[in-house]
């Protein structure tokens, strides 16, 4: 067994602390990465802290990967040392099922494996990238492009790829109206990328304070959801919505905003049920889905999407002693826009 060193939570209440776990031995298909950043994501506290079910601890979040192939398999093909990888959400799934073969792995019919929380194929619990090593098969491993820096490639394996993959599906381009809820680690990144991909770009926050910034990040325009007038100015005006908030809203007001045939996709997912009146869906044949992460495939198509378009997320580099406090200005709304941790501070008390 490989031993990293790495920090966990002990209950749902509990601080961070400094510990060691165990990582597989190389299976033929396997690659030891050396983990070099590690993006701090909400789906981490609302795990962390129970919010999503039961949860086995010690428990390492993480899944915002990126670091540094240091050993492959007898049969890996795909990878060599020395190469700049990434690990999101998921670190395998059935590979059978038909999402699987469609390159769709987040929808597996037997359930994708997480990269921390989850039990994987050999019977152990996963555990995430607050730590300094992990072992990932092959084929969930991505490509860091050449050009783009480890730092702000982490946040990108799971705040970029779970606002690219709805934006892509349906279908944010030249001529196409598109709202975002939020304007936190998700919501600046889908801001910047419908922005790049053409589309008339339209933020939807609780207040006005971070116009400026969102402005700047490639929104055209800038409203605030507290004033009931702007429900009243927008209704009926946007193709796609995407909701990037982790916490209740009055989702039937923001169905009314939606033009005919528009789709509103929760990328956030909050705790609590979001109750949907029918009458505010049939009468402009208006939509409300969900939206995953994507697929490896998909993914890979994201970061060489944003190495091109020169596409970055905004970040804040901390230290890992430091973690605590950014989870709780997370929960403050006090990031602009992703925290990240530095792996080499891992092992600082």
């Amino acid at each position: 067994m490989i031993t990293a060193n790495a920090r966990a939570v002990f209950s749902s209440e509990d601080s961070f602390k400094l510990t060691t776990i165990e990582r597989r031995d190389l299976k033929p298909h396997d690659v030891l990465i050396e983990i070099k950043y590690a993006g701090i994501c909400h789906s981490d506290i609302h795990t962390a802290r129970g919010d999503w079910g039961p949860v086995n601890y010690p428990l390492v979040p993480g899944h915002e990967i990126a670091g540094i192939v240091t050993q492959v398999g007898s049969e890996v093909t795909k990878y060599a040392v020395g190469d700049r990888v990434g690990v999101g959400c998921m670190v395998d799934s059935c590979g059978e099922c038909d999402p699987c073969h469609k390159g769709e792995e987040q929808y597996c019919l037997n359930g994708n494996t997480g990269t921390y929380a989850a039990i994987d194929r050999y019977g152990q619990y996963t555990q995430g990238g607050y730590s300094t090593h992990i072992v990932v098969t092959e084929d969930f491993v991505v490509r860091i492009p050449d050009g783009m820096e480890l730092d702000v490639a982490a946040p990108l394996l799971c705040a970029g790829i779970t606002t690219y993959s709805p934006l892509r599906h349906w279908g944010a381009a030249p001529g196409k109206k598109v709202a975002v809820v939020g304007l936190g680690g998700l919501g600046h990144m889908a801001v910047k990328l419908a922005h790049a991909m053409g589309a008339e770009v339209t933020v939807l926050s609780q207040t006005l304070k971070k116009k400026e910034d969102g402005l700047k990040l490639g929104a055209d325009h800038y409203y605030a959801t507290s004033d009931s007038e702007t429900f009243t100015k927008l209704a009926g005006s946007f193709d796609l919505i995407i909701n990037t908030v982790s916490a209740k809203i009055d989702i039937n007001a923001y169905l009314s905003l939606l033009a005919l045939d528009g789709t509103l996709v929760n990328v956030g997912a909050p705790a609590e049920p979001l109750p949907v009146q029918v009458f505010s869906l049939i009468p402009h044949r208006r939509s409300f889905a969900g939206s995953m992460i994507g697929g490896i495939r998909e993914t890979q198509e994201m970061l060489d999407y944003c190495a091109e378009n020169q596409i970055a997320p905004e970040i804040e580099v901390i230290s890992a002693k430091q973690i605590d406090e950014a989870w709780e200005r997370v929960l403050a709304s006090d990031v602009r826009y992703r925290f990240v941790i530095d792996i080499s501070t891992m092992g600082n008390e």
